[in-house]
């Protein structure tokens, strides 16, 4: 029998780095992906220590367009089959988008759009075999327009919605799909998108490991949307108390003012 993995992208850091000793402590055999193999291969060691199985490691940077083929030539080389994809690979710049470096936005595209969309497409045959899933990391930001990162946020809205539309489509599958929104999370995704954590993130941050936990047992109990802590699960209800105009110069207010 063809031996199943788990396949995450991100893994190197911050949620993703959690959501594969998730993962791990409960059995599955993880396939690692990220750009930094050193940290990739101390993750994988880490996890073989307690009594996992040895991880693949893939080092490989999403924004290149052949990293879904390279990433599929990795696994067929190790012999194994795809029964759950965790899209988390994803990064964000803030500033004003006509600022910001044109090509490095578009980097962001390729990231957090088309990997995610590739590697959930790609694999749907052995998602399909082994009835297993796939856990899309979306935001908080997915619910509104966020000037000051409006690209990001445009990039997780749309994590959002095609995961809900695919989860819809591969349901009779028996294929579960799971959209996981985090508010802020203290990480490196924080310093790289270059902002100092504020006030909103004092009070809505949930830490990565309780974000891969809740990530991991929704997807498990096949839930359309996981939102981790409190003050993220009343967000998107708040949302729809007000009109989209009043949402929007909010968001951009406080964002705008938060550029360093």
């Amino acid at each position: 029998m063809t031996e199943r993995v788990t396949l995450i992208t991100g893994a190197s850091a911050g949620i993703g780095t959690e959501l594969a000793r998730v993962f791990a402590s409960k059995g599955h055999r993880v396939a690692l992906v990220a750009r930094r193999a050193d940290r990739l291969a101390a993750l994988a060691d880490e996890i073989v220590a307690g009594g996992a199985g040895a991880p693949i490691v893939i080092a490989c940077d999403l924004e290149h367009p052949d990293a879904g083929d390279r990433i599929a030539a990795a696994l067929t080389a190790e012999g194994v089959e795809i029964e759950y994809v965790v899209n988390n690979a994803g990064f964000g710049l803030f500033g004003c988008a006509i600022e910001l470096d044109r090509e490095a936005q578009l980097g962001m595209i390729a990231v957090n759009i088309r990997a995610m969309t590739d590697l959930s497409l790609r694999f749907s045959d052995q998602l399909i075999r082994h009835r297993g899933g796939i856990l899309n990391v979306a935001s908080i930001a997915s619910f509104l327009p966020g000037p000051g990162m409006a690209v990001y946020y445009a990039s997780k809205a749309y994590v959002l919605s095609f995961s809900e539309a695919i989860r819809r489509e591969l349901a009779p599958c028996g294929v579960r799909v799971t959209a996981l929104c985090p508010g802020p999370v203290p990480s490196e995704f924080q310093e790289r998108a270059g902002f100092e954590p504020g006030f909103d993130s004092a009070i809505l941050n949930v830490s990565a490991a309780n974000v891969a936990k809740a990530g991991y047992q929704g997807l498990m109990a096949d839930k359309r949307v996981v939102l981790p802590g409190l003050g993220i699960k009343v967000l998107p209800f708040l949302l729809r108390l007000f009109p989209r105009g009043f949402i929007l110069a909010a968001v951009g207010g406080f964002q705008l003012r938060k550029r360093r």
